[in-house]
């Protein structure tokens, strides 16, 4: 059910489903330039790190 909600986070906003799944690491930073050149790319990226990275948050 997590992994629900951070998927259709990530599809509104990647860069918050990504904070929720790894927090303040290289990847958040890595879907916030994304992001911005492109929201699907940032959208893409973010599901691929929800889905591949367990259902723990992990901290940095």
């Amino acid at each position: 059910m997590k992994d629900a909600l951070r998927i259709l986070l990530a599809i509104l906003l990647p860069p918050v489903g990504v904070f929720l799944q790894v927090g303040l690491g290289l990847h958040f930073w890595l879907n916030i330039a994304l992001t911005i050149l492109g929201y699907i790319p940032g959208i893409i990226h973010a599901v691929y790190i929800i889905l591949t990275r367990g259902s723990s948050p992990r901290t940095v």
